[in-house]
């Protein structure tokens, strides 16, 4: 199968990856996982709705940090992720006005 090149319209494959030796638990590695795929199904719009299409065909997120981390965390890096796989910029929250 040849790779296809340029910009992609529909969503890439994506693997995801949690160490087994970072988390010897299989019950941890699967959460963790699970908490991953929840993060892109909420946010695979970004790449989705991208002007012009994506560059992605195929997506790898590896897991590589050594705690077990929420749902918030792991959706926050995935989004700073997508946005530098992208090249934006990373919108800020709003600031609420000084008093």
């Amino acid at each position: 199968m040849a790779a296809q090149r340029g910009p992609h319209r529909g969503p890439p494959q994506v693997l995801i990856s949690v160490s087994k030796r970072g988390f010897k638990r299989a019950v941890d590695r699967n959460r963790l996982k699970r908490l991953i795929r929840e993060a892109y199904r909420l946010n695979k719009y970004q790449l989705l709705e991208h002007p012009g299409g994506h560059p992605v065909g195929v997506l790898g997120i590896i897991y590589t940090g050594k705690e077990k981390s929420a749902l918030a965390l792991v959706e926050k890096k995935l989004i700073s992720a997508f946005h530098r796989l992208l090249g934006t910029a990373v919108p800020r929250p709003a600031s609420p006005p000084a008093a």
